[in-house]
């Protein structure tokens, strides 16, 4: 392991606080932009910096999968229908109340009347209508894109009257309601909508309904949001629906991470994003509020390629999932925040179920089913198999700090099987060209992806429907068709809690989805003065109820 994943030294740690003034000075200084600071101690206002390493490529709002670093930003300038909380549950938003028919083919909601886009149209019947259609449909010639977990069963929805809208679909869809709260499911003006994907690009020019509004950006640079002084319809799960306290949220792009760090130890910012997992005890410790909140979606892992060989073949599939030690990983590399994966979902989402014993490490058993496999180990210690070595190329996830240092471990663990790792890191911009979402020439793509509802995990994991094909299966695995379209169509929790268990239990016995621990994928280091924020099912911190304090 390299000296990167220990805790900074007393002296380094003085070191980069007493600099970072001056460092912040000038990368600030140079994008011609000034953080503001707070007038007075009154808790209602105030201003606050947060810094983070990346603002994603594009600022559409319909897209795939937005990119977990954009998403901080439409947290607070749009709104959703539903609230889902870190644990899942779902409560009203701009949505008071809903319905369904037994089936679960169609869906009423009832709307807040009042609520309206920050250029001043309103948030009506008609505007949920025009948000559902391009959440499902996009316009993918124009690269507007659908929602990727949007369900795939969706037919049309109605506008009944201002505040009532009527949803159908094709087949039963349990899942359509918690996806409202899903960080993709953005409430936005009919106005932007209806413009071009150029002109959506331009943050400015988004209009959405939530308590902040884009006063600035710059591309790769800032985004400065201001509080709307009439917003008075926030969710009522998180105890507060009037305006926003804080004055301003500035996001500010700062690559280095312990730049980021030392610049909130100096108080020349508030927030600091995705630190170094082992900073964070001795961070707590000087009076620095931390939080590690899980988000509800996938564990951190790899998609297998199953078209690729050797990962056609199970038993080397099997073998991968036995050979990782997944404890060390995160005793290495973590820290107890860190928990253990007991699926390829996080244990937080409901119907997720512990399956501990398909994950635990076992290298006899790999090394005996390589051997099965036929791949014989060499002198060197590395396995081939008709002149071919045994060979895992990994693509470090730029999203995750710590992936780098989990492919490295992982590494050394698959090493002593007889795998010969290589590892490849890109920027944001290139993984997502070349390694997102897989490709013919990838052996196993990592996975940091959130949803709110277990039952859209079955339909993206082969290619019906237009899912996402994760494993390369196409429809050639009958069984995880079977269970794919029983899961769809179930029309009660009760009657699919069963078969997500046999889904979960089948992915891991096959190697198909390779956990290596549940996921954390956004780290905060927060100035003390900051109270209030409250994280969702996504692990979003939201600093609409947040204060400040001198």
């Amino acid at each position: 392991m390299t000296d990167r994943f220990l805790p900074f030294s007393l002296s380094r740690r003085r070191l980069l606080t007493a600099t970072a003034v001056l460092a912040f000075a000038t990368l600030v200084g140079t994008a011609n932009f000034t953080p503001v600071q707070a007038e007075d101690s009154d808790a209602n206002g105030g201003d606050i910096t947060f810094l983070i390493d990346s603002l994603g490529d594009t600022w559409i709002p319909n897209n795939s999968a937005i990119s977990s670093f954009q998403g901080h930003i439409w947290g607070h300038v749009t709104d959703k229908l539903l609230y889902v909380d870190a644990e899942g549950k779902v409560s009203p938003w701009i949505a008071e109340r809903w319905e369904q028919n037994d089936a679960a083919t169609e869906f009423t909601l009832h709307l807040k009347s009042g609520v309206t886009f920050s250029d001043g149209t309103a948030l009506d019947a008609a505007a949920v209508v025009a948000n559902l259609d391009i959440w499902y449909a996009g316009r993918k010639s124009e690269g507007i894109n659908p929602i990727g977990l949007f369900p795939k069963t969706y037919d049309h929805a109605e506008a009944v009257d201002a505040t009532t809208v009527k949803v159908f679909f094709n087949k039963p869809t349990l899942g359509f309601i918690p996806t409202l709260g899903y960080h993709g499911s953005i409430l936005i003006s009919p106005k932007t909508l209806a413009q071009p994907a150029s002109e959506q690009a331009d943050l400015s020019k988004t209009s959405g309904s939530g308590p902040y509004v884009v006063d600035s950006w710059k591309e790769g640079d800032f985004v400065k949001l201001v509080k709307r002084q009439d917003y008075n319809w926030g969710p009522a799960a998180v105890g507060h629906t009037g305006p926003a306290f804080l004055d301003t949220i500035t996001y500010k792009l700062v690559s280095e991470p312990s730049l980021r760090v030392a610049s909130v130890q100096s108080g020349q910012a508030d927030v600091a994003y995705n630190a170094s997992p082992q900073e964070l005890k001795s961070l707590k410790d000087e009076g620095f509020t931390i939080a590690t909140p899980r988000y509800l979606g996938f564990v951190n892992g790899w998609a297998v390629n199953t078209k690729l060989p050797p990962y056609d073949d199970v038993k080397v599939r099997q073998a991968l999932q036995a050979g990782i030690d997944r404890q060390e990983i995160i005793d290495t590399v973590y820290t107890p925040d860190w928990k253990l994966a007991t699926s390829f979902i996080q244990s937080n989402v409901p119907g997720a179920t512990d399956h501990s014993d398909l994950l635990a490490y076992n290298p006899e058993k790999a090394e005996t089913l390589l051997d099965e496999a036929g791949w014989v180990k060499g002198a060197d210690g590395i396995r081939t198999k008709d002149g071919k070595p045994l060979s895992l190329t990994l693509h470090s996830n730029p999203y995750l700090a710590t992936s780098k240092s989990v492919d490295e471990l992982i590494a050394q663990q698959l090493g002593k099987i007889g795998w010969k790792v290589d590892i490849r890191a890109y920027d944001v911009v290139t993984f997502g060209e070349k390694v997102k979402y897989g490709g013919p020439a990838i052996p196993a793509y990592e996975v940091t992806r959130s949803f709110i509802d277990a039952g859209t995990v079955a339909g993206i994991l082969t290619n019906a429907n237009n899912g996402e094909n994760w494993f390369a299966l196409d429809d050639r695995d009958p069984k995880l068709n079977d269970l794919r379209d029983k899961i769809a169509g179930a029309g009660s929790t009760e009657t699919r809690s069963p078969l997500l268990d046999e889904l979960q239990t089948y992915i891991l016995d096959q190697g198909y989805f390779i956990p290596r621990t549940q996921i954390v994928q956004r780290i905060y280091v927060q100035s003390p003065a900051v109270k209030g924020e409250v994280y969702n099912g996504v692990a979003y911190a939201s600093y609409y109820t947040a204060k400040k304090s001198d």
